[in-house]
């Protein structure tokens, strides 16, 4: 099953499970717990802590709840808060970081590279939570929407269709859907 953010990140061959660590996980359990799938493919946009460049794309089996408030010394947490789905399926092995809030202090967000992690979207934590949940393997697909700067938010509305055309024709190109312009899908 392929799923995805929704609104400005919906695809005609996704389904929508809401924005941010709740929603999505409350949707995604909701999935889960009604029409079990063998596997999720979450896609979607993801800013980049600097290793990674605009149009990048980048899969990943990993994911983390890391607080910019850790990086100060200012939080802790006793939960586990890094994830990894036993699926094989992806070429690269890079932690997405999630949290409810999209990083803008770009000095300080890139120390989050020193944890292994280079990119940031809001859902793929919670989504790996629930896939863990009910046992089902678990991978993304992000493509680079933005730097982690002050820029972050027109960076993304200035680059967004363009990545969900490039992102689409990613997904075409390694035969994991068809030819969305055929208003096929493929779970």
């Amino acid at each position: 099953m392929i799923v995805c953010a929704g609104k400005k990140e919906s695809f005609n061959f996704a389904q929508t499970i809401g924005i941010g660590l709740i929603k999505s996980a409350i949707n995604m359990t909701r999935i889960c717990l009604f029409d079990k799938p063998d596997f999720i493919l979450f896609v979607g946009t993801a800013g980049s802590y600097g290793k990674y460049k605009i149009f990048d794309i980048v899969e990943s089996r990993r994911s983390a709840n890391l607080e910019l408030s850790f990086l100060n010394g200012d939080s802790y947490t006793p939960l586990d808060n890094v994830l990894e789905s036993e699926n094989k399926m992806t070429k690269n092995d890079t932690i997405v970081n999630s949290s409810n809030y999209i990083s803008t202090n770009f000095l300080l967000s890139k120390e989050f590279t020193s944890y292994g992690m280079d990119i940031e979207n809001m859902e793929y934590f919670s989504i790996m939570q629930v896939a863990k949940e009910f046992e089902i393997p678990v991978a993304g697909i992000f493509i680079i929407s933005n730097y982690t700067n002050k820029t972050a938010h027109e960076d993304f509305i200035l680059n967004h269709s363009k990545c969900m055309e490039l992102l689409t024709k990613y997904l075409e190109k390694n035969n994991i859907i068809k030819d969305v312009s055929r208003e096929t899908k493929l779970e």
